[in-house]
């Protein structure tokens, strides 16, 4: 169905200008030391400014209290990164999408925890880091594939975006961890040998591990510090590098929170390659592995998939922020 783009709101098309968006990757260049000099500046300043694009440091807890549902994050992020991929998006547009997610749940409570208020909340994150990001944004209704269980019409994931926008203080530009692996990449490899290899692979794992809420623990600076060390080990020239090295590449970071998030990746890289080595467990395991998994995709294919949902204005996004907290 095609649902007309024709009110007031247009295409949500956020006006920040271009030029500020590009600190998010700062450059640096060893043959340039007024360049290194700006970029260790900017570098500076994303570490002060970090904490305020991050939420709050008890939003873990709410987890660990179930009073915020894991796995429902999980599935959320799952979906995002699906579409992310589907449609060839750019890796900090995912980060971004997620980044909006949590700091809305931190500050703003869903009617209920999973179910469509989540899937709203998540198609309007994405939407607006494609905004941000994307030179090439697909309509509204296309960004809703990849196992979408509702649909939701044009007009009524507007407004959530706005909802969004209200609830961030329209504060899209975030610090992310994609603000510093290129410059610890060229901290731990001024030659620019192996950058290029480090700050693809540091990119690989950033986006493996965003769907683990154990890392809303780590500010960004100590994700993009971490995950340039497990990128390094992969390289015999830095397989000695130590979080020690990593806390002198600037100011600001913290040897402690760089092991325990190392750590963290490093716990999850072996959770999950033995969860993917099916064969050499018994097959009836296997079989109720499956059946456990099967029963909810089958349930959401058949009243979702073949019967998705569209959910029209008549939402609690026109509620006041007051009735809702």
């Amino acid at each position: 169905m095609s649902v007309s783009c024709t009110d007031c709101f247009s295409d949500l098309l956020c006006c920040e200008d271009s030029g500020i968006l590009s600190e998010d990757l700062p450059e640096s260049s060893s043959s340039d030391i007024d360049s290194v000099a700006d970029t260790e500046e900017s570098i500076a300043g994303f570490i002060e400014d970090e904490r305020n694009y991050v939420p709050g440091i008890d939003y873990i807890e709410r987890f660990q209290s179930q009073s915020l549902d894991a796995s429902a994050r999980e599935q959320a992020v799952e979906w995002i990164l699906k579409v992310h991929a589907y449609l060839g998006f750019q890796p900090l547009t995912a980060y971004l999408s997620v980044n909006y997610l949590d700091r809305f749940l931190y500050s703003r409570r869903l009617p209920q925890t999973n179910g469509w208020p989540l899937q709203l909340l998540s198609v309007a994150c994405l939407s607006l880091a494609a905004k941000m990001e994307e030179t090439l944004v697909p309509s509204l209704l296309d960004l809703q594939v990849e196992g979408a269980k509702y649909i939701f019409e044009t007009r009524t994931v507007r407004r959530m975006e706005f909802l969004v926008l209200g609830v961030l203080d329209w504060r899209l530009r975030s610090i992310t961890p994609f603000s510093f692996i290129s410059y610890f990449a060229y901290k731990l490899d001024p030659t620019g040998t192996y950058t290029g290899f480090l700050i693809s692979r540091a990119t690989q794992i950033i986006l493996s591990n965003i769907q683990e809420a154990s890392f809303l623990e780590y500010w960004p600076s100590c994700i993009a510090a971490a995950t340039i060390l497990c990128a390094a080990h992969n390289i015999p020239n830095f397989s000695l590098v130590n979080p020690a090295h990593a806390e002198s590449w600037c100011e600001g970071l913290i040897k402690e929170k760089i092991i325990g998030c190392y750590q963290l990746m490093q716990e999850i890289t072996i959770d999950s390659r033995r969860r993917k080595t099916p064969n050499v467990l018994p097959q009836v395991r296997v079989m109720t592995r499956a059946t456990i998994g099967s029963g909810d995709s089958s349930s959401s294919s058949s009243s979702s998939s073949y019967k998705r949902r569209k959910l029209n204005n008549s939402l609690w996004v026109d509620d006041d922020k007051g009735s809702s907290d």
